[in-house]
């Protein structure tokens, strides 16, 4: 099975809703907290109640989670976009443009991050005071990475510390 398939499958788990159990009862296990992810488990009859032989008994699925797209600083593009695929200290599939929630954008022009007064399409039309995102995820000019920073000041980061995800 190809990996874009079963990308495919796994994101379609994300947040839907389970498909009712089979005729002859089953029930929904949910694997991990949080994950989303649902198995299905067809619950023995007749003789072969209280077994697992035939293949009956639960299904054991790694808890993998759901991706949650953020909005990333693009640095080509110079402007914010929804990341639907990072980590690794850079988005690897860029979506439409955004606003991160915090409205706290990196300025390349003098290489800090301030408060964004007027967002439109993923640029900042108007910049207002030094902020610093509440993740502490930066973007680091000098590799082209977001890194976690140890150190701000004045919007910019002092210290770059382990690689993290946009």
């Amino acid at each position: 099975m190809s990996r874009a398939l079963i990308s495919l499958l796994l994101l379609g788990a994300c947040g839907s809703t389970p498909p009712p159990p089979p005729h002859g009862g089953g029930g929904v296990v949910t694997n991990g907290t949080g994950s989303g992810m649902v198995v299905l488990q067809s619950q023995p009859t007749g003789s072969n109640a209280g077994s697992n032989a035939g293949g009956g008994g639960p299904v054991a699925i790694k808890d993998i989670g759901c991706p949650s797209p953020t909005c990333a600083y693009h640095a080509g593009a110079n402007g914010y976009f929804t990341c639907l695929a990072g980590g690794a200290g850079m988005c690897f599939h860029f979506g439409a443009t955004c606003t991160p929630a915090d409205s706290c954008m990196y300025d390349a022009g003098d290489r800090t991050y301030k408060t964004c007064a007027s967002p439109s399409e993923g640029q900042c039309q108007k910049w207002g005071a030094a902020c610093a995102p509440a993740t502490k995820c930066m973007f680091d000019p000098t590799d082209g990475n977001h890194h976690h920073c140890d150190d701000i000041s004045n919007g910019q980061c002092k210290q770059y510390g382990a690689l993290c995800a946009p």
